[in-house]
C-alpha cells in the first residue's frame, strides 16, 4: 500500500472499531469491505481482518476492566461454548460460497436492529435469567452457533451475542458490550483468526495500521459506551446491526 491507503485504512479502521466497541459488534462492516476493495482476496482479508479484531478487544479490555466488573465463570462459560463453534465455522468458510448465507444473516440482523427498537426498556436494566441448567443448556447452544457465524461471516456477529446475552441472561448492554468485546473481541475472534491464518493466509503487511486503528477505536468506544451508559449503547446498539443487515442484504444480491 502506498502513504494514502494507508492513511485511509487506518481512518477506516479506527471509526468502525470505534463504533463496535460502542454498539457491541459491526466492525466488519467497513473494515472488511475495505480489506476487499484495496485488493485483497476473500480469505486473506477475512482472517487479516480476524487479526486486527482481536486488537479491538484488547483496546477495549485495557478501558473495560478499570470499571467493569466481570463473572468470570459465566466468562468462561461463554468461551466453552463459542469456541468451537468459531473453529468450525473458520474451517467451513474457505470451502463454502458464503452469499446465500450472507444474505439470511443479513434478515436476521436486521430483525434483531428493529426488535432492540421496538423494545424500549430492553437492556436498560439488570435482570438475570434462565441461570437454571435448562437456561444454560439452551443459551449455550445459541452461542455455540452465534460461534460458528462468527468463525465463518465475520461482519456483526458479535451483534448476535451481546443482544443474545440481553435477551436471553438478562444482562444489560453495558455489561453485555463488555462480556462481548472482551470475550468475542480477544478469544473468539483470536481462535477465528488462528484457524483462518493456518488454513488460509494473512496480509501481515497491512497488520500495523489496523493494529493501530482498531486499539485506538477500541479503546475510545468502550469509554463512550462506560461514560454514556445504557440508552446510547441500545441507540448505537440498533444503528449498527440495522446498518450492518442492510449491508449484508446487499452484498448477497450483488453480482459477484
Amino acid at each position: 500500500m502506498d502513504l494514502f491507503d494507508q492513511i485511509l485504512l487506518f481512518i477506516i479502521s479506527l471509526v468502525a472499531n470505534l463504533f463496535s466497541a460502542l454498539a457491541g459488534g459491526g466492525a466488519g462492516l467497513l473494515q472488511l469491505p475495505a480489506l476487499l476493495f484495496l485488493g485483497l482476496p476473500f480469505g486473506t482479508a477475512l482472517a487479516t481482518h480476524k487479526v486486527a479484531s482481536v486488537f479491538l478487544g484488547i483496546g477495549a479490555t485495557a478501558r473495560h476492566l478499570k470499571s467493569s466488573t466481570f463473572d468470570w465463570k459465566f466468562s468462561v462459560f461463554i468461551l466453552v461454548m463459542g469456541l468451537p463453534g468459531v473453529v468450525l465455522g473458520a474451517s467451513l468458510i474457505l470451502q463454502l460460497d458464503g452469499r446465500i448465507a450472507q444474505g439470511l444473516l443479513g434478515v436476521l440482523t436486521l430483525v434483531l436492529g428493529i426488535y432492540s427498537w421496538i423494545k424500549p426498556q430492553l437492556g436498560q436494566l439488570t435482570e438475570f435469567k434462565n441461570r437454571t441448567l435448562l437456561g444454560y443448556v439452551i443459551g449455550g447452544g445459541v452461542l455455540f452457533w452465534i460461534g460458528v457465524l462468527n468463525g465463518s461471516l465475520t461482519s456483526g456477529t458479535g451483534l448476535f451475542v451481546t443482544l443474545w446475552l440481553v435477551r436471553w441472561f438478562g444482562l444489560d448492554y453495558k455489561a453485555a458490550v463488555a462480556y462481548t468485546l472482551v470475550l468475542v473481541g480477544i478469544f473468539w475472534n483470536g481462535s477465528g483468526a488462528l484457524t483462518l491464518g493456518l488454513l488460509g493466509s494473512i496480509q501481515w503487511s497491512w497488520l500495523p495500521v489496523l493494529i493501530l486503528g482498531s486499539l485506538i477505536g477500541g479503546y475510545l468506544g468502550a469509554h463512550l459506551a462506560i461514560v454514556k451508559g445504557n440508552t446510547l449503547i441500545k441507540r448505537s446498539f440498533e444503528v449498527v446491526t440495522i446498518l450492518v443487515g442492510v449491508a449484508l442484504i446487499t452484498k448477497s444480491l450483488s453480482v459477484s
